[in-house]
């Protein structure tokens, strides 16, 4: 097993932190809600909204997009002003978004009320920076455990509640919001952040730098297969995307307190956890969308909303029982293993539907199985992504491990469409699922490969000031 880096001295919390670690479990499980909750509701907001299906689907993707930087950004705001005050802030949008989302009678202003919800992504990181401060030594991995496994539930769950709800997105944005803003009064009384505040710049023109090429690329993505590949337009927004990125790769490299530490993203100790994380969060939304849409499809069963959510009810439990037991099993089991077993089962799921998808009881299996992989996976990924950092670069290794793992889900959909539009009818969700199934098998291939190659300790590169011992050679 890997070693896990933490510096020598470490701050300590007094009375019991499991109620704080337990609360922010929750609110992380209705931070991934708010996504989920979504993807059963596409059919129906493209009916009530008079729009076209890839239209409706930036729905799901721009608050996916808004995760991906508010995550570096406001885990770089924990660290400069506190990471429970960025908590509160985030349920803060999370609850006023979903208010606006409830009220919306457009496209429009639908968008707009996703992209405040989109901040909430950066709960999850800046929670397992406050659980690292709060638990010791020994219990940190169960507390990372719970938190990243909850997460998994919540996902799940947001499909559930979407059935619930019988399709009302009113109603669901409004218990969303209900929820969310019941998460934060129990997080004010409950949590404290004992880590002092450092200071620092935010990295603003590499933020807006990753959202513009991301966009650009998603929905040339999204629009291929309806434009054509080598349309002006595709080709002009891949152009885009392409000069984009160099310049934030360029910005990232040369400023003082990037948005995303680049050493630290392709570094052998954490590299696996970063491409892991990337496909891990991509065989998710694709398969989550591809079962939701299928199954609501005429090709498929043409479901209900509830049916749909009866259907990934399994793979809810399954997330769920797997979450009690996740700090156990973590305590046997390296996280990389954990990662690679959870991305090759839910690969395998993907695979199942590839094969078999003429029946409901497949759709029951297939969730089952998802269930399964995702309620391993997800439970160890919050682990890897940290067990080779100090304390001090915790929130950073978080934050970027999350941003990867977003900007994979947030692909899914332009994917799914583009495979859609090349490939209408039953053959194309073939298409679909196989493409779910190969990006877990990549990415069980990378964290299995990660941990053979960290048998021996690494540490990730360290450009704060170190506080304790390292383990490990120095990074190069």
């Amino acid at each position: 097993m890997a070693t896990v880096v933490v510096p020598a001295a470490r701050g300590t919390s007094t009375g019991n932190p499991w109620p704080a670690v337990v609360t922010l479990s929750i609110a992380a499980s209705i931070a991934a809600m708010q996504n989920t909750a979504v993807v059963p509701l596409l059919p129906v907001l493209q009916r009530e909204l008079g729009t076209s299906l890839t239209a409706v689907s930036w729905t799901l993707t721009v608050s996916l997009l808004v995760g991906a930087v508010s995550t570096p950004l406001l885990s770089r705001f924990g660290d400069m002003y506190g990471r429970r005050r960025m908590i509160l802030g985030a349920l803060a949008l999370l609850v006023i978004g979903s208010v606006m989302a409830a009220l919306a009678t457009s496209l429009a202003w639908l968008i707009v009320a996703r992209v405040l919800q989109g901040a909430v992504s950066a709960l999850v990181p800046l929670s397992i920076g406050v659980v690292r401060d709060a638990l010791p030594r020994e219990q940190f991995a169960t507390g990372v455990g719970v938190l990243s496994a909850t997460m998994g539930f919540g996902s799940g769950g947001g499909m559930i509640l979407a059935g619930l709800a019988s399709g009302d997105f009113h109603l669901v944005f409004w218990v969303i919001g209900g929820l969310s803003l019941a998460a934060g009064i129990v997080v004010a009384f409950l949590v404290r952040d004992s880590a002092p505040p450092v200071k620092g710049r935010p990295d603003l023109i590499g933020a807006t730098l990753l959202a513009t090429w991301l966009v650009a690329l998603l929905l040339a993505v999204s629009e291929g297969g309806s434009w054509g590949w080598t349309s002006p337009g595709v080709l002009g927004l891949l152009g885009t995307a392409a000069v984009l990125a160099a310049a934030w790769v360029a910005v990232e490299r040369r400023v003082a307190e990037p948005l995303v530490d680049m050493a630290m993203l392709v570094h052998r100790g954490t590299v696996g956890a970063t491409v892991s994380s990337l496909l891990l969060g991509f065989t998710f939304f694709t398969l989550l969308t591809g079962i939701s849409s299928f199954a609501q499809s005429p090709e498929g069963f043409s479901a209900t909303t509830l049916q749909v959510g009866l259907y990934l009810l399994p793979s809810t439990l399954f997330m769920l029982v797997i979450s009690l037991f996740a700090g156990r099993i973590m305590r046997r089991l390296p996280a990389s293993s954990m990662v690679a077993t959870g991305s090759l089962v839910t690969g395998l799921a993907a695979l199942y539907l590839m094969i078999a998808n003429d029946a409901p009881a497949h759709l029951y299996a297939a969730s089952s199985i998802m269930g399964v992989g995702l309620g391993v996976g997800y439970a160890a990924l919050g682990t890897m992504a940290v067990e080779h950092v100090g304390q001090d670069k915790t929130a950073v290794a978080s934050g970027v491990n999350a941003l990867v793992r977003i900007v994979g889900g947030s692909t899914a959909g332009a994917v799914i469409a583009a495979i859609l539009a090349a490939r209408p009818g039953a053959g194309g969700y073939q298409w679909v699922f196989g493409a779910a199934a190969g990006a877990g098998v990549v990415a069980a291939i990378f964290a299995a490969g990660f941990g053979y190659l960290n048998s021996r300790a690494v540490t990730a590169p360290i450009t704060g000031p170190i506080t304790g011992p390292i383990t490990g050679p120095s990074a190069r």
